[in-house]
């Protein structure tokens, strides 16, 4: 196998018309198939569990082999499945670090090559802006996908935002193009590790890190290029329903429970928890622009410039019901057990009736 391998290899560096990725198979194992070595190691800067730290035990010699300074790349289960696939490359003692066989009967379709030449990470530009996270996205490529991909008014979905690199992309971009990009960014609320930096500077979660960077980004782009773009954004947290469930179950609540239904919203909800409730209800979006106001010593939310009027307040009376009428919002919606007395529930269809019959009225 040693004359073969020798004869394979050196005819494959004479492949002019091969790629780079194709000339690394270079190898042939026993059975005939062309192979080439790859490295486990554990690829990111940040330490893999205990578990990736298990080591492989030499076939011959019958000795551990070293492990890689940062861990395996797989977890020991893993690691225990491709021995017994013959997947894993030893040398001839047990001095050597192992490295898997990637055959090419198994890759015979790669990915297009990246346009882009370039790897790595922004930790420089993170730890400039004070926010600690390891392997960050490069935001100069992200912006460049982004321009690529979209319109200069779409929205930019992320998934797995991570420290919300791809907001700070859309942020540059449009402070660039002044564009009016918008993004929305999705992140589990992963704790991070006690012994971090990002835990010792005050970051309990992954979210909390993306959230301060959204804020340090729009203060850095508006002092470097003074851009007149919106910065703003808003955090959600998902949960259940604001309502109890005798909202939705009514049927399945008997009389001896009933007394505790006389408030059909959750204690623990805000009068903002049930406004982003309504908006998801009536199709507004989260974006739009929300204004607190006071009418007759009552907090009332506009939304979209008066599109929606809400108010969760306890005492409303006919005064705060009127106003609001007065305004002529399509929607208004208020809280049942919010209405002051059953005068001012009698006179709430009617008040609506004289000053905006064509609005909407909800009341939850």
């Amino acid at each position: 196998m040693d004359d073969v391998n020798t004869d394979f290899s050196a005819w494959m560096r004479t492949q002019n018309d091969f790629s780079g990725g194709e000339r690394a198979y270079n190898k042939i194992d026993e059975n005939g198939d062309v192979y080439r070595p790859v490295s486990m190691a554990w690829p990111n800067k940040k330490k893999a569990p205990a578990d990736y730290f298990i080591p492989l035990i030499h076939p011959v010699t019958g000795k551990p082999c070293p492990v890689p300074k940062r861990g395996w790349r797989n977890p020991s289960a893993t690691m225990e499945q491709m021995m017994k696939e013959g997947s894993i490359l030893f040398g001839e003692d047990e001095s050597t670090i192992p490295n898997s066989k990637y055959l090419l009967k198994n890759n015979m379709y790669e990915n297009i090559p990246s346009l882009l030449y370039y790897g790595g990470s922004d930790t420089e530009l993170l730890s400039q802006m004070e926010i600690p996270f390891d392997t960050p996205k490069v935001v100069s490529i992200c912006q460049e996908h982004i321009a690529s991909f979209t319109e200069t008014d779409d929205i930019i979905f992320d998934f797995f935002s991570g420290s919300a690199t791809t907001a700070h992309a859309v942020m540059q971009l449009n402070a660039e193009d002044g564009g009016h990009r918008k993004f929305i960014m999705v992140q589990l609320p992963e704790k991070t590790e006690e012994q971090s930096e990002a835990h010792k500077a005050g970051f309990d979660t992954i979210c909390d890190i993306g959230e301060e960077r959204i804020l340090r980004a729009g203060k850095k782009i508006k002092e470097e290029t003074g851009a007149d773009i919106d910065y703003g954004f808003r955090c959600f947290t998902v949960d259940s329903s604001n309502m109890k469930d005798v909202y939705y179950r009514p049927n399945d609540i008997d009389q001896l429970t009933l007394e505790d239904y006389t408030d059909n919203i959750k204690e623990d909800r805000t009068p903002e928890d049930l406004l982003i409730q309504v908006m998801l209800d009536l199709g507004v979006l989260l974006s739009a622009k929300i204004e607190e106001k006071e009418i007759a010593g009552k907090k009332v939310f506009s939304v979209q410039d008066g599109y929606l009027i809400a108010c969760f307040d306890d005492e409303v009376t006919d005064e705060v019901v009127t106003a609001i009428a007065k305004k002529k919002p399509f929607y208004a919606v208020f809280r049942d057990s919010s209405i002051a007395d059953d005068s001012v529930a009698a006179n709430f269809e009617q008040i609506f009736a004289t000053y905006s019959p064509q609005t909407v009225r909800k009341v939850l």
